[in-house]
Parts: C-alpha cells; sequence; structure tokens
C-alpha cells in the first residue's frame, strides 16, 4: 500500500522552496488539496479498492507539482510559459524525485500517465483499463474543485474585468457551436469575456463519471456559476438560460 502520510509530508516540504505567500502558489496548494478530497470522494462513491482510493489521492497530490516552479519563474498559469504537466512528469520520472512520494515502481506507469494528460484537451487512447480509470479520475477531481474556484475567487481574478462587463459581452458562433453540440470549447475559439465563462461550464461535458456528475447535481454547480453573472446583454441572456437547460439536461442523463 501506500504511504500518504509520508507522500504529504514529503509534498509539504518541496512546497517549502516556494513563497507560500504568494497568492498564486497559496491557490494552487488550495487546489491540490482540494483535487485531492474530489478524487478521494468520487473514488469512495465508485467503491473502488483501498489500494485505488490511495492511489487516486497520490495523484491528485502531485497531479499539479510542475505548477508550482511555473510561477516561481514565470509567475503565470498561461500555457505558453511552461507546459505544467509535462515538467511535472520531468521532475518526478525522468529526474525521480517520485520516490520520495512512494518508494514502490509498481504504480509508476498509472502515476506518470495520469499527470501527463490531466489537462489535455481530450483524453488520448489508453488501453491499460486501470491507467484510463485513474486518468479519467484526475480529470474529474480537477473539474470538481475549479468549480469551488469559479465560485469563490472574483469575477475580476477569474476574467480581468467586472461581471457587468461580462455580462454585456456577446458570445461567439464558434463557442455556441461547440456547447451546443455537448462539447468543451477551443481555447483559440474564445474571443469575448463571456467565451470564457462559457468554456468554463463546457468542462461538465468531459465529465467521465456517473459519480462526478451526482457530485455536481447536488452541489448545483450549474446554476450557481451561472448566477454569478448579470446577462444585460438580451441575446446573451437568452442564450445563457438555453445553456444552462443545456446543461443540466445533460449532467441528469450522462
Amino acid at each position: 500500500m501506500i504511504d500518504f502520510k509520508k507522500a504529504k509530508e514529503e509534498f509539504e516540504k518541496y512546497l517549502d522552496g516556494y513563497d507560500r505567500n504568494n497568492d498564486k502558489i497559496n491557490l494552487k496548494i488550495i487546489h491540490t488539496y482540494g483535487v485531492m478530497d474530489y478524487s478521494q470522494e468520487v473514488a469512495d462513491r465508485m467503491k473502488l479498492s483501498p489500494e485505488d482510493v490511495g492511489l487516486a489521492k497520490i495523484i491528485a497530490l502531485l497531479h499539479d507539482i510542475g505548477r508550482f516552479e511555473q510561477l516561481k519563474r514565470y509567475d503565470s498559469f498561461q500555457p505558453d510559459t511552461m507546459d505544467h504537466a509535462s515538467y511535472g512528469v520531468q521532475i518526478l520520472f525522468e529526474d525521480g524525485m517520485i520516490r520520495r512520494f512512494v518508494e514502490d515502481s509498481q504504480w509508476d506507469g498509472i502515476i506518470k500517465t495520469a499527470i501527463a494528460h490531466h489537462s489535455d484537451f481530450t483524453l488520448p487512447v489508453i488501453d491499460d483499463s486501470r491507467t484510463l480509470l485513474h486518468s479519467r479520475l484526475i480529470r474529474d477531481a480537477d473539474k470538481l474543485d475549479n468549480c469551488r474556484v469559479k465560485l469563490e475567487e472574483s469575477i475580476e481574478v477569474l476574467l480581468g474585468a467586472s461581471p457587468a462587463e461580462v455580462g454585456l459581452s456577446s458570445v461567439s458562433p464558434a463557442v455556441a457551436d461547440s456547447f451546443f453540440r455537448n462539447e468543451s470549447v477551443l481555447s483559440s475559439d474564445r474571443k469575448t469575456l463571456i467565451d470564457y465563462w462559457i468554456s468554463y461550464l463546457a468542462y461538465f461535458f468531459d465529465i467521465n463519471f456517473r459519480e462526478s456528475l451526482q457530485i455536481i447535481e447536488e452541489h448545483q454547480f450549474i446554476s450557481r456559476i451561472i448566477k454569478r453573472i448579470p446577462y444585460e446583454n438580451p441575446d446573451t441572456c437568452k442564450i445563457m438560460d438555453e445553456m444552462e437547460h443545456t446543461l443540466k439536461e445533460y449532467v441528469g442523463k450522462a
């Protein structure tokens, strides 16, 4: 079994190399533990084995380990500064840091693949069923904690504009098309402030497990996130009503 207590202690030691008073660093520390909690909750609801629950928690603990160096070097989350998932895989597996957290190498392949692809737009083909399970689980847990972020963080921080400004903007046709096809939104299609907000909602179309969808329903994440913005643009207001209905129907039936 994985010694999670030891892994968490080592993770805290790793974080000592970074400025915990930095707001962005602190945001990612809170996010890491939030994802870990959701990973355990989803795994428990799925009635996974104790070993798989522990594995899910370790993957969550380490999934964003590359973010801290990205923030230290560039003070940015933007993907054009650093591929944080690839960097995380590099320091853990090429540099051997994984042994600080997990002594046994038998799970390396699963952990490596899950971390490498946790932030990909879509998962590649993964033939091994257990690796696929954990690659999907970390993506769900990541999105679930991002719901918390979208609800707790100010709109100004999330989008660089006031809620009113966001609600006055127009939805780009490509973004609406992707959404109503029940698909995630490509970053390159986002042109306006509301496009970015809609892209966060479209993450729900990429949820993998019924247990994760149940959490979304129980916490009313869809309505609560949508209601953070006052939609004063009539066309945008109409589209958002349609999107809320579409998303709730999808989550309820998926």
